[in-house]
């Protein structure tokens, strides 16, 4: 046997190392899929008993304050570490630019936040968990689109996407008359939001600590989410200790933990795969509204979720292509 090929099939420490090291980050992703996929059924729950500003309040807090110690110890320790382009040198920018680039992004992404969530529960009132998911995961989609007002290319295949996205949608939502229920509308909307979220964020990602984004983000949107619910609906204490379980589900699990998860899995693995992973949320939101709340769907309705999975997953693939050629 010739040296080259004892090295060709001999994999080295460090390249083991690196394998063993993409297979935990994307276990890490896996259950922050999981994680989020559940929230749908966490969500569904809450809303027979809780009003869904009221619910957010409870929720957003209760994230922020699981997120702050970490993005507290994190930010003393490495600024740099949460934002997953591995930048060589430290932020030598004046330490009062990067205050307020964090307090900017945290602001304008926790109004976005307030009005995804806000409007992703009032949906979830209407519809069912499994459903909710899919529509929500049309964010995928609606994020290159979106990034043409900012002067960015949207791929041929993302349109092909975007026409099985559109069939899966009425497939899934529009009923006999051209009527569409309710909470898919509001889901829409939320997953419009959501787009603009993302976006917002991968505008201020390189600048700012992700963690500490996302601490001040859910502070901001429970904050505003406070003003609709004393407004429009009656908080009471009875109602929330009705629902204690699933808003410290939703607060410590999808947003503290689950986001710190995605924080880590995403460092060091291929972005097109950590998007795929996450993206399985709509199949876990699925399976657990039917196992756990007995949701059903329709042949018809399985078959347009089936066309909104299958554009979520062909939007990512020209970032695949485009890494190929870098």
């Amino acid at each position: 046997m010739s040296p080259n090929t004892t090295s060709t099939n001999t994999q080295t420490p460090r390249s083991r190392s690196q394998d063993s090291l993409k297979i935990r980050h994307s276990l890490l992703l896996l259950l922050a899929a999981l994680i989020w996929g559940t929230t749908f059924v966490a969500q569904s729950i809450a809303a027979r008993s809780i009003s869904p500003f009221t619910y957010n309040v409870c929720r957003f807090y209760v994230g922020a304050l699981v997120l702050l110690p970490v993005a507290i110890l994190v930010g003393r320790k490495d600024p740099l570490a949460p934002n997953y382009a591995d930048l060589p040198i430290p932020d030598m920018r004046p330490k009062d630019a990067r205050i307020r680039d964090v307090r900017t992004s945290g602001i304008l992404c926790g109004i976005l936040l307030f009005l995804a969530g806000g409007l992703q529960q009032a949906g979830i009132e209407y519809t069912t968990a499994g459903k909710s998911g899919f529509i929500t995961a049309l964010y995928i989609i609606l994020v290159p689109i979106f990034g043409l007002f900012l002067h960015k290319k949207c791929p041929p295949l993302v349109w092909v996407s975007v026409a099985l996205a559109v069939i899966g949608f009425y497939l899934l939502s529009v009923k006999e008359g051209f009527t569409v229920n309710r909470g898919d509308i509001l889901t829409l909307a939320s997953s419009c939001m959501f787009a603009m979220h993302i976006l917002t964020v991968d505008h201020f990602i390189p600048r700012v600590n992700g963690i500490q984004l996302s601490c001040i983000q859910f502070i901001v949107a429970g904050t505003l989410s406070l003003f609709p619910a004393f407004l429009l609906e009656t908080p009471s204490v009875s109602s929330i200790i009705s629902c204690i379980w699933p808003i410290l589900y939703a607060g410590i699990l999808s947003s503290g933990v689950a986001y710190t998860l995605q924080i880590v899995g995403q460092r060091g693995l291929n972005p097109t795969l950590a998007s795929l992973l996450m993206s399985l949320e709509s199949v876990i939101s699925a399976i657990s509204g039917w196992i756990v709340l007995g949701d059903s769907m329709s042949s018809k309705e399985l078959f347009g979720c089936a066309l909104v999975f299958t554009g979520v997953i062909l939007a990512q693939l020209p970032s695949i292509r485009i890494r190929k050629r870098k």
